[in-house]
């Protein structure tokens, strides 16, 4: 976001401000608007979040034909603004949550002080780095097997990873799948001991030990994945699979890092929440969605969490006036 020299150092105090724009920021300015709370929306790096990266979106009430992922957030963004949201480019680059009101410094060059702050910045999916995961975005790689997998019903599919969250994405596939290859780069699988047990049981699912991604191939979508097979070893080799969908479930990282200084979040990040509801550590500090979300991150689950986190602060902000 571009600014002129006149915004440099400008304070400007708002009573709630939202970082991040995917389901859970929008769902939270829908409802801070419509209880008068007047609130500013900055969008961060991925405006409308994650979903804008998926095409098809099947999964989210109230929409029975289905839509794609950059119109539902587009519809969310403007039932926010319908409802007088201030909904606005630039990124968070600096915090100061010791006292309210918050400051949160926007681009390096504006301050907002807050009397509340909802935290709704998401988490990004790892990926392996492949120039053929951008290439094939939406035409057969994906990071979320709850979210896609219905697509690839009876067909072939392949998942990256051997910790949990692999094991979990592989097993939910081989639900709706024809065969399901779980390519380890290891060979032993890093998943609890139960959820190993799961993914040996599971007949239409074989796992490649020792092998790592070296490209996908296919004519738009994805048709096939080349493989390494016990790279730097005398016995690697070159391995090729016929798959129409293929799988990251090598991890998230919660976009949390401007807030650690004063924010509580677990060993990988996430923000950690008062179970039950939205509130932080931080008195008048809310997180929804992804960000504090390592079990489900759906856009509906991130959605519910964002309205938890709007009435969080209404309330708060009603039993805790700034003078």
């Amino acid at each position: 976001m571009s600014t002129t020299s006149n915004e440099i150092n400008e304070i400007e105090k708002v009573k709630v401000l939202i970082i991040g724009s995917g389901p859970a920021g929008y769902t939270a300015a829908i409802y801070a608007a419509r209880a008068n709370l007047s609130p500013v929306l900055y969008q961060g790096l991925q405006p409308g979040g994650q979903l804008t990266t998926t095409t098809e979106v099947e999964n989210f009430p109230g929409y029975p034909e289905g839509i794609t992922g950059p119109e539902l957030m587009e519809d969310l963004r403007k039932q926010a603004e319908r409802f007088g949201t201030s909904i606005r480019w630039g990124l968070a680059t600096k915090t100061d949550l010791s006292s309210r009101p918050f400051k949160v410094t926007i681009d390096d060059k504006k301050v907002i002080e807050a009397e509340a702050l909802i935290i709704a910045t998401g988490a990004t999916a790892k990926y392996l780095g492949l120039e053929d995961e951008q290439k094939y975005a939406g035409g057969g790689v994906s990071a979320c097997a709850t979210c896609d997998g219905f697509f690839y019903r009876g067909k072939d599919v392949a998942v990256v990873g051997g910790g949990d969250t692999a094991a979990e994405e592989a097993l939910y596939l081989a639900g709706l799948c024809n065969k399901v290859y779980l390519i380890v780069r290891r060979n032993e699988l890093r998943a609890s001991k139960v959820m190993q047990e799961r993914v040996f049981a599971a007949k239409n699912i074989e796992i490649l030990w020792e092998h790592q991604t070296k490209g996908l191939f296919g004519d738009g979508v994805v048709e096939g994945a080349v493989l390494v097979k016990k790279k730097g070893t005398p016995e690697e080799e070159e391995v090729k699979i016929k798959i129409d969908g293929f799988f990251l479930a090598i991890g998230h990282t919660p976009n949390s890092e401007v807030f650690k200084p004063y924010i509580e979040t677990d060993d990988t990040g996430y923000i950690k929440t008062i179970p039950g509801s939205s509130r932080t550590n931080v008195a008048g500090v809310f997180a929804c969605g992804d960000v504090q979300d390592r079990v489900y991150r759906q856009a509906i689950t991130a959605a519910g969490s964002g309205c938890m986190a709007a009435i969080d602060a209404e309330r708060f902000l009603a039993e805790n006036p700034l003078q």
